[in-house]
C-alpha cells in the first residue's frame, strides 16, 4: 500500500503568506479609496471642472471691469459712462431733463 504524502507547511512559510495577502489588500484598499485612487480621481475631476467654470467667470467679470476702467480712464473718459455715473451717484441731470423713479 502506498501513503500519499502530505506536504505540511511549516508556520513560517503560512505565516509569510498571509502577511502578504494582507499587506496585498492593504495595497488594493488604498488603490482603490485612498487620496490618490480610483474614487479619489472622480472627485479630482469634479473639482476641476468647477474650479475651471468659476475661473471663466472670474475672467470674464475681470473683462467687464477693465473695461469699464479704460472707458472712465480721465485722458479720454466716455461721455455716456460719465453721464450715467453722475446721474446715478450724485442725483444730478440737466435741466431739460425728466427724470422717471423706480420702484
Amino acid at each position: 500500500m502506498k501513503r500519499r504524502q502530505t506536504s505540511l507547511k511549516l508556520p513560517r512559510e503560512s505565516m509569510a503568506q498571509t502577511l502578504s495577502l494582507i499587506a496585498l489588500l492593504v495595497l488594493g484598499a488604498f488603490a482603490l479609496a485612498g487620496p490618490s485612487g480610483v474614487l479619489a480621481w472622480t472627485e479630482n475631476a469634479r473639482l476641476l471642472e468647477q474650479r475651471q467654470a468659476e475661473v471663466k467667470q472670474l475672467q470674464a467679470e475681470r473683462d467687464r471691469l477693465r473695461n469699464r476702467v479704460n472707458l472712465l480712464d480721465p485722458r479720454h473718459a466716455d461721455p455716456d459712462l460719465v453721464g450715467e455715473l453722475l446721474r446715478s451717484d450724485l442725483n444730478v441731470a440737466h435741466p431739460d431733463e425728466i427724470v422717471i423713479q423706480r420702484k
